[in-house]
């Protein structure tokens, strides 16, 4: 009988293993879903391989055509002209554009981060009348896109004295609606009781919230690194900014772009010069996205 029992119980155990090992409940499930992922995958992939391979052709490998994806003679002159072109068509040197690129994205980040947070944290963990109108405004205002808002902020700027100045550029990117939502809805799953238990003993909101919200909300809090990184980077400015000396490095690679086909190979090679600070920011912070999407899902 014990014997018995024992065979039974290795052949459930067999039966669980196997069920584990099958995602969709057939090995030919797993399959499509394994061949869709790649193909999905490959599909993500190919506009960086693309710029890449692109960026390695020499001027009488771009305009082969069809297009081979793939490098006959590989070169580096691209990006030795990017440098050079940078450097005599403005009497800028490049180091500045970089600069100025750098410098508008860290304070960006910086700043949404910081009020993104804060207003975050009291929409989420106060309660004043009024407060579920304004949750109501944040999430209509995901519907419109951001240039749609663009003659209104130059507006703003004009009479603030601001245009042609880092300002311009900085103070209306400080908050993001999609920030603000996507952190609302993450503290909103903290559980109010730790925000009670603080306040009895004796911790002001502000501490509450950078010391116990804030830490709970890191998945959100890397995914909005991810957009406010992302979108910092790539502004150009515009009408806003004139000065040669305060252009981005988006906007100068727009401006060797414009110069003909003489230049694609420069210009590729500039579009992967760009594609490296968020790829490597996005590289670090991804882990943390689907967690944050799927919270955001989440219903009041």
């Amino acid at each position: 009988m014990a014997g018995r029992k024992k065979k039974k119980q290795s052949i459930e155990k067999l039966k669980v293993s196997d069920k584990k090992k099958s995602i969709n409940g057939s090995r030919a499930g797993d399959v499509c879903i394994f061949i869709f992922l790649v193909l999905l995958g490959a599909f993500m992939v190919f506009p960086l391989y693309y710029s890449v391979i692109q960026s390695l052709k020499p001027v009488e490998e771009l305009f082969v055509f069809p297009p081979k994806l793939y490098v006959i003679n590989p070169t580096g002159r691209n990006f030795s002209d990017m440098f050079r072109v940078a450097a005599n068509s403005w009497q800028v040197p490049l180091s500045r554009y970089i600069f100025n690129s750098f410098f508008i994205t860290i304070v960006i980040c910086g700043a949404n981060l910081f009020v993104c947070c804060c207003a975050a944290f009291v929409l989420s963990k106060c309660r004043f009348p009024g407060d579920k109108f304004i949750n109501q405004v944040i999430v209509l205002a995901l519907l419109f896109a951001s240039n749609a808002t663009w003659i209104m902020q130059f507006m703003v700027m004009a009479k603030l004295r601001m245009i042609d100045t880092y300002w311009a550029l900085i103070l209306p990117s400080i908050s993001t609606s999609i920030g603000l939502y996507l952190m609302r809805q993450s503290m909103s799953t903290i559980h109010d009781a730790m925000v009670e238990a603080a306040k009895v003993d004796g911790a002001s909101l502000f501490r509450i919230c950078w010391q116990i919200v804030v830490p709970n909300s890191k998945p959100a809090l890397m995914t909005l690194i991810i957009f406010a990184f992302q979108g910092a980077w790539n502004m150009q400015g515009g009408a806003l900014i004139y000065s040669e000396e305060l252009k981005t490095l988006p906007t100068v690679v727009q401006q060797i772009s414009a110069a003909g086909l003489a230049r694609q190979g420069v210009t590729f090679a500039s579009s992967v010069v760009l594609l490296i600070p968020p790829l490597l920011v996005f590289l670090v912070a991804q882990g943390n996205v689907m967690e944050t999407m799927a919270n955001s899902g989440m219903k009041d």
